[in-house]
């Protein structure tokens, strides 16, 4: 099969690239990074530039799986000409769609149809936009697409504490300080999936006639706290992981520009059923359980290097300020990003626009 990966070198991207590699695909994989490989076709460029996008159009494919994330106006922009382009269009949604509720189901109500909030559902914010541009697929003319809904998916580049990513708190834990946490997101369940078992789903589906025009959630179904995550990750990090929980998850939000997810997703208790998906994928009844998989990507991570992507220094500021740590000022790279910290962690101005 010839197969297009739209922007496939991310944490997801990367283990279906390898999975797909294995089956002797004709792979096409597009990033803004240089990537050199003999095995697979890297193009290097943005595939959200219209104009190399239509370039890396002009064959036909048996399959394209689309890791970018676009403004509603985007999509409605190109979505056509994706379809047009392949004989099954892979969209990544998110479950971060749905509305709270005490089991969700690929029929649960999304948010975007059943939220009071007029001002939200109004704005293209993360969950909104995926809901919007799932209409936008389910109203045209096309039958060849299939929605995928992943939830929190963990690889050993990522790897997710509440709403923070590893820049927000094993950064922190790595170089000894202190960690912040929320109490109320403490005690809520969630539910993790190995990026492995969220590839090898979505690879499954890959040609199948039952998936086109259809909607699938892929995850496990088994659901954990987030204070069973933070165990987990004290059994790698022992003394090293140090936590001051916090009552106010508002004001993180505030720092870490997450308000809506936390309110809108953060703050929900997310248990799935994913019976749709088992029915054509056995093996997610089997996928590997974060008491494990969690341990041995953070393992996997350490023993790697520890590396980090950008670290958002104002919100380091002000869990400093909380944990009544400092930074060495010679660790912050950048006259902004000084700034930042120092205002974050010195003065009364951390919540404002910085």
């Amino acid at each position: 099969m010839r197969i297009l990966i739209l922007g496939g070198t991310g944490a997801m991207g990367t283990y279906l690239v390898q999975i797909l590699k294995q089956k002797n695909c004709e792979l096409y994989v597009t990033s803004r990074t240089f990537h050199e490989s003999k095995e697979i076709n890297y193009i290097l460029g943005d595939a959200k530039n219209d104009v190399f996008l239509k370039s890396i159009l002009n064959i036909k494919y048996d399959a394209i799986i689309d890791f970018m994330v676009y403004s509603t106006e985007e999509f409605r922009c190109r979505y056509k000409l994706l379809l047009e382009a392949t004989k099954q269009y892979f969209y990544f949604s998110s479950a971060r769609v749905y509305a709270n509720s005490d089991l969700l189901t690929e029929d649960s109500q999304r948010l975007l149809d059943s939220s009071i909030d007029s001002q939200y559902i109004q704005s293209d914010e993360y969950a909104i936009a995926k809901a919007k541009q799932e209409d936008i697929l389910r109203n045209s003319d096309f039958k060849n697409w299939t929605i995928v809904r992943p939830y929190i998916t963990y690889s050993d580049s990522r790897l997710q504490l509440g709403f923070f990513e590893k820049e927000l708190w094993l950064y922190r834990a790595i170089k000894g300080k202190t960690i912040i946490f929320p109490s109320d997101i403490n005690e809520k369940i969630t539910t993790l999936t190995y990026g492995v078992d969220v590839a090898n789903a979505i690879v499954e589906l890959i040609g199948k006639n039952i998936a086109m025009g259809n909607t699938y959630q892929i995850m496990q179904n088994r659901a954990i706290k987030w204070g069973d995550v933070l165990e987990i990750y004290m059994s790698v990090l022992g003394d090293n992981l140090k936590v001051t929980y916090i009552n106010d998850s508002n004001a993180l939000g505030k720092v870490t520009n997450r308000k809506e997810q936390i309110k809108y997703d953060r703050l929900y208790d997310r248990k799935f059923d994913n019976s749709k998906i088992c029915e054509i994928v056995p093996l997610m009844n089997e996928a590997k359980e974060p008491e494990r998989g969690l341990k041995e990507c953070l393992i996997k991570f350490i023993n790697s290097g520890a590396k980090f992507g950008k670290i958002d220094w104002k919100f380091e500021g002000y869990a400093d300020k909380i944990t009544k740590e400092k930074t060495r000022l010679k660790e912050i790279k950048g006259v902004k990003n000084l700034f930042k910290y120092l205002i974050a962690r010195y003065t009364s101005l951390s919540l404002i626009h910085i």
